[in-house]
């Protein structure tokens, strides 16, 4: 059907902006005319125009009459730009298609409503799952305020992230790190505990990747759970390009706070919850500031704390075929279940393969 070739080349023009419009969503946008494209877009960065407008920019007057298929609903109301619907009658567009309403409060239904009232022809849900992973942590964010959780982590065949030295260099080979590594274009925040910091000395930053990004980007949020402010002063993560924030445990020491604030961190005090930093508090937190989409990278600690909790929304769990061994390796911590049927389960569950290493990834059922 020509109709869904439309609403998919305009998917993959909002894959293009993920990563770059936050706290808004990846949306794209395409106006067909007598068969032919004369319109395409994406969202730019926040602030700045969207998918709809660009499209309309470029489809100029052969806009009247035409029909526009994006990935989702146009915003009626103003934000930090016009609202899109105006633009879209203004232009003469007689049909719309749109792959998924849009669940913020002040749009939702409304978009398509002002639509209708000008007497323009909607048609809703084309693409649908498909716009929706586009931008499931928009739309989590959107509606609870609460950041979407993404867990990825490495192991070994016998369940090992680390040796019992705390080594995880590298569990996984070149081509799977590499994806992980474009990971982080899509992301906020990338979130670690301090014994991460501590083993492995990252910088946690994404590097180029695809011709697009690199340091250039606006760099994700380097945040480092540190309850009681062990994190080094030479740590990597403290060097150049992006911010970082240390999430402690209150009460903090503040010669210790103002030592780390010298060293170019923010440091935000949290409670505490048996005696580590709380992390529903620090999740919550994270929402308000629009950090919609954090990228738990490790350790052990921090990643059994989140799932003990139900925090995680979505596991990236890359597979090696190699044996750590050792009653001591460093697995997934937390306290875990009592028995299986508690166990957290996945849904929606892909395999991809990365020469001899393997990701599963799923969502977490809740």
């Amino acid at each position: 059907m020509p109709s869904q070739r439309y609403m998919e080349c305009a998917l993959s023009l909002a894959k293009l902006a993920m990563g770059y419009t936050s706290p808004n969503p990846a949306v794209g946008a395409v106006i067909i005319k007598d068969g032919l494209a004369v319109g395409m877009g994406y969202t730019h960065p926040a602030g700045s125009e969207h998918a709809e407008i660009m499209a309309l920019r470029q489809a100029g007057d052969r806009a009247q009459g035409a029909t526009m298929y994006v990935t989702l609903e146009p915003c009626p109301h103003y934000g930090r730009t016009p609202p899109c619907t105006e633009a879209i009658i203004d232009a003469g567009i007689s049909e719309v298609h749109v792959a998924l309403l849009d669940p913020n409060p002040v749009v939702s239904g409304c978009g398509l409503g002002r639509l209708n009232e000008r007497g323009i022809k909607t048609h809703v849900g084309m693409c649908q799952r498909e716009a929706y992973e586009i931008n499931e942590a928009y739309i989590k964010h959107i509606t609870t305020g609460l950041p979407f959780v993404v867990a990825k982590f490495a192991m070994s065949l016998d369940g090992k992230i680390a040796t019992k030295t705390g080594d995880s260099k590298w569990i996984t080979k070149e081509e799977a790190r590499n994806y992980a590594h474009a990971l982080r274009h899509t992301v906020d925040a990338i979130m670690v505990g301090v014994n991460t910091v501590v083993a492995d000395n990252p910088r946690l930053t994404a590097k180029g990747c695809g011709g697009k990004g690199g340091i250039g980007k606006m760099q994700p949020l380097r945040l480092v759970v540190d309850s009681k402010g062990k994190v080094p002063l030479n740590a990597r993560i403290f060097e150049p390009p992006g911010e970082v924030l240390l999430a402690v445990a209150t009460p903090f020491d503040s010669a210790k706070k103002e030592t780390f604030v010298r060293a170019g961190a923010e440091v935000l005090e949290l409670p505490a919850r048996a005696g580590s930093v709380d992390i529903r508090e620090l999740l919550k937190l994270l929402g308000k500031r629009e950090v919609v989409t954090v990228l738990v990278e490790g350790g052990g600690k921090l990643l059994g704390s989140l799932f003990d909790h139900r925090l995680v929304d979505k596991v990236l769990a890359f597979i090696s075929p190699i044996i750590i061994g050792g009653r001591e390796a460093v697995s997934v911590g937390g306290n875990g279940v009592d028995n299986m049927a508690k166990a957290l389960r996945l849904g929606r569950v892909d395999i991809k393969s990365f020469g001899d290493d393997i990701l599963v990834s799923g969502y977490v059922e809740k």
